[in-house]
């Protein structure tokens, strides 16, 4: 199979990328014009020169006294513009090969996961099983607005239109589609805001999520009527923009309630187009018109001035059963799957379409009770109360206090955003808004205080109808999550709201600011560990826990092959459900096209389910294996902290990386950092343009980091045996290993070997290389593999088109920096100010190449 994958992607991918590339050169642009004929023999210079060890500066303006001997300065970079405009839109032409060929390239309808676990339970008598497992088990995919993504609305819709074009062989409109895209402005002016945010991700949800989650719900409904009667909402999808406010100022409750209003509008004009379709087949006496009062409702719903909201969810289910009664009694049925297909999808979106999650950071819930208390001093607590004293003292705190007598604005919106859930939850359903989670949480205090802080904000005489999220990041934070749990089930307050919410409690797991904090091994086994723990006291408790994984793009953020990931996971840690964010590019790349959509969602469906249903060895790790996985963790995590407490390590990431460039990209609403200290501070980064710093350098080290160590010195112990069968039996291991080649393979140390000879960052440099290299033999030893991801040709493939079509990119932008830096001490604020778009500027094509960069 994987040689017929490498012949695929040569046939399908890689001559198509020639073919329409060659046809790109002929368009009359102006940036074609200037540069197109001249960047084959720049990428050729860039290859080479990299390979003889010359640096970039050397590159460029050998390049350009050979090429462009006239040209001033000026004029140079205008040419080096005019090649970072061509080279964003070969990665586009590239991202519509590859959506063109999606099918192809993943054998979608042969290796349907969903469809052979179907087969497999019916052939061995276990489908009773599944229908059981269906009534309770949950995909849930959430959507978050985090800036991994450059493609402004309209390039995505290009990029849509030519993957249609590449798939019917329509040269001409591939042509015209082409020179749109010339003419089509890549880059932002002013930053999106979230609501901008929440109308860019809402293209997802009716064009792509509201047709093939509808389409697979009228092939699963037949097959268990029952189960998916009991859970209608077997996939759901959550919704991050406009309600995530963990370190975005612009996220206000005003922004909140824009954006609920807009999933409202979003699914209520999917339904009207639903029954306008449904009317053009069901024009019999009594239900035509019923059906046409159902569409003026919802076209009542779609007014810009004043929406009339009327309907809700069971009121048009109801309407539903009225026709359907009618059409079997009266008309024989006719069209009967039609109308099931409608009801489907109303069972599955009801007017919520996706679930508006609120997430705020400890502190800040902290500093708001504090802010509280100060304004309403009968409320505050006794002082020297234990940890647990003070939670239980919070959970039974009662009352209401002035929301706009805060005396901060991000106090008083924090305050607003927990009584506007009831607004959303009147206006869209309770699931338009259930959750609230607590970043970096910290334990039961930090749960118990927004749970205060709902009951002060106008919940204090009614049921909590939200359920109270805590975001577990750290490593000492996951290592004790398991205790903290149980020390908030035997809380008899939170346990009763508890049985109030079903018994279920949900936990999120950080896998960005965890391998932030220690490293891309100890990260992972520390939520694994923490699943297990928190399982153990979940199941203790008599409480169904369900895991949410704050999963980014690239490995390092948790990212990787995700159905590696969910299979593995052993019958320690509950399974019920799958729950994910997913975000930037893996948005577009792995919900962009409807074929993608349905791949990934019956991926993880099938992942969570077969991993209910059927035992594997591979999955359960026995206790040798566990020691050394504990073992392989800590050597990891030991030489990743000592990396990251080395005194060059923020100082190098400042002056020799992109990092304090990517608040200047306007890819995204929120700020690149947390807090407004002058001096960076280690717990200030946010995880995406830290991991994206890295990136943009193609050294990728959050991806790897210390596995490379710690495999060696197992091998130094005579323990490498243990370790080789350890990667054959444990799914676990495998996964992780096969995930970070992703990232090796990406990496370009050539690139920035100049830095090697620098006399500050020299030796700092050297480090990371030597862990690189380490890593890069440990991890093709273990795995027996001749080069990196051998076995998956069609990711290798991919990132090697991927990262040759960037390399001028990528050279251009390290000229940038070395030209900052040498300007660094001198008063031409002008040219520094060139430079320093063009490192931006060179951001995004390198963002979008990588389709998971952070």
């Amino acid at each position: 199979m994987p040689e017929t994958l490498g012949k695929t992607f040569e046939q399908s991918i890689a001559l198509n990328y020639q073919l329409y590339n060659g046809l790109f050169l002929t368009l009359p642009l102006d940036a074609v014009e200037q540069t197109g004929l001249l960047l084959p023999l720049l990428e050729a210079d860039c290859q080479e020169g990299l390979e003889q060890g010359r640096d970039p500066v050397d590159i460029i303006q050998g390049f350009l006294k050979t090429h462009k001997p006239d040209f001033t300065e000026q004029e140079q970079t205008a040419f080096l513009f005019k090649v970072i405009q061509y080279v964003e839109r070969q990665v586009v032409l590239v991202d519509a090969l590859e959506d063109a060929a999606y099918s192809k390239m993943h054998q979608s309808e042969k290796l349907d996961a969903l469809q052979q676990l179907l087969q497999r339970t019916s052939a061995d008598n276990s489908i009773a099983g599944l229908a059981k497992l269906l009534t309770r088990f949950v995909v849930r995919v959430t959507l978050t607005a985090h800036p991994t993504q450059f493609y402004p609305g309209p390039v995505l819709a290009i990029i849509g239109d030519l993957t249609r074009a590449i798939s019917r062989a329509n040269t001409p409109r591939i042509r015209e589609l082409l020179l749109q895209l010339g003419h089509t402005p890549f880059f932002r002016k002013e930053k999106p805001s979230p609501y901008d945010e929440a109308v860019l991700l809402s293209w997802y949800l009716g064009n792509i999520f509201y047709p093939v989650m509808g389409r697979m719900m009228d092939k699963l409904a037949p097959k268990f009527p029952e189960a998916l009667a009991q859970n209608p909402q077997l996939m759901k999808i959550g919704f991050w923009p406009g309600g995530d406010r963990d370190g975005n100022p612009f996220v206000t409750v005003e922004i909140t309630r824009r954006v609920a209003a807009k999933l409202r509008y979003s699914i209520a004009n999917c339904y009207h187009q639903h029954v306008r379709e449904l009317k053009r087949r069901l024009t019999f006496p009594g239900i035509y018109e019923r059906l046409g009062t159902l569409e003026k409702q919802l076209h009542g719903e779609l007014s810009d001035i004043q929406p009339r909201y009327t309907l809700t969810a069971e009121g048009i289910l109801e309407t539903l059963d009225e026709i359907e009664s009618r059409l079997v009694e009266r008309h024989q049925g006719l069209f009967l799957g039609e109308l099931h297909s409608f009801r489907n999808r109303v069972r599955l979106f009801g007017f919520h379409f996706a679930s508006l999650d609120i997430r705020q950071d400890s502190t800040i819930i902290k500093r708001t009770l504090d802010d509280a208390f100060n304004l309403n001093p009968e409320l505050s607590l006794p002082s020297g109360l234990s940890e647990d004293e003070e939670t239980a003292s919070l959970m039974r705190i009662t009352g209401n206090i002035n929301i706009e007598a805060a005396s901060e604005p991000v106090l008083q919106d924090t305050l607003k955003s927990f009584s506007v859930v009831r607004e959303i939850q009147a206006q869209n359903g309770e699931q338009g808004c259930h959750r609230y989670i607590i970043s970096n949480c910290h334990g039961p205090v930090d749960m118990a205080r927004a749970y205060a802080l709902f009951r002060l904000c106008g919940w204090h005489d009614i049921p909590l109808t939200i359920d109270i999220v805590p975001l577990f990041e750290s490593i000492h934070d996951l290592k004790h999550a398991g205790d903290y749990m149980a020390r908030m089930y035997a809380n008899p307050d939170y346990s009763r709201h508890l049985q109030n919410r079903g018994g279920r409690q949900t936990v999120m797991l950080g896998f960005s600011d965890g391998t932030k904090d220690g490293g891309y091994l100890m990260a992972n086994w520390a939520i694994f560990r923490a699943k297990e723990d928190i399982t153990a006291a979940s199941r203790e408790a008599g409480i169904e826990v369900a895991f949410f994984d704050g999963r980014g793009g690239p490995p390092a953020r948790g990212g990787g092959n995700t159905y590696l990931f969910y299979a593995h996971l052993g019958k320690k840690i509950e399974g019920n459900q799958v729950q994910m964010t997913v975000q930037g590019q893996t948005i577009s790349s792995h919900f962009g096209i409807k074929q993608a959509a349905h791949h990934n969602l019956s991926q993880l469906l099938a992942a969570g389910l077969e991993n209910k249903l059927y035992d594997h060895s591979s999955r359960e790790l026995n206790t040798e294996q566990r020691e050394l996985i504990q073992s392989l963790a800590d050597i990891s995590y030991r030489k990743y902290t000592d990396f990251k407490q080395h005194p060059l390590f923020l100082p190098y990431l400042e002056q020799m990386s992109t990092l304090k460039y990517y608040n200047m990209a306007n890819i995204g609403s929120r700020p690149a950092r947390r807090g407004n200290a002058s001096e960076l501070r280690f717990e200030d980064l946010r995880a995406i343009p830290f991991v994206g710093a890295w990136g943009q350098l193609k050294q990728n080290v959050p991806g790897y980091f210390g596995l490379g160590t710690a495999l060696k010195e197992q091998e130094n112990a005579g323990r490498w045996q243990g370790c080789t069968r350890l990667y054959r039996e444990s799914g676990f291991i495998r996964a992780l290993i096969v995930n970070s080649m992703q990232n090796i393979s990406k990496s370009n140390f050539a690139l920035t070997r100049y830095m090697s000879r620098d006399p500050v960052f020299g030796e700092f440099w050297n480090l990371i290389h030597d862990e690189f290299e380490l890593t890069r033999e440990m991890v093709m030893k273990i795995s027996g593999q001749k080069l990196l991801l051998e076995d998956n040709p069609r990711t290798r493939l991919s990132i090697e088109l991927r990262e040759k079509v960037v390399l001028p990119l990528l050279v251009i932008q390290q000229y940038g920096l070395m030209q900052i830096h040498s300007l660094r001490d001198t008063d031409e604020d002008a040219r520094m100010e060139v430079y320093e778009k063009m490192v931006v500027r060179s951001l995004y094509g390198n963002i979008n190449a990588s389709r998971n960069s952070a």
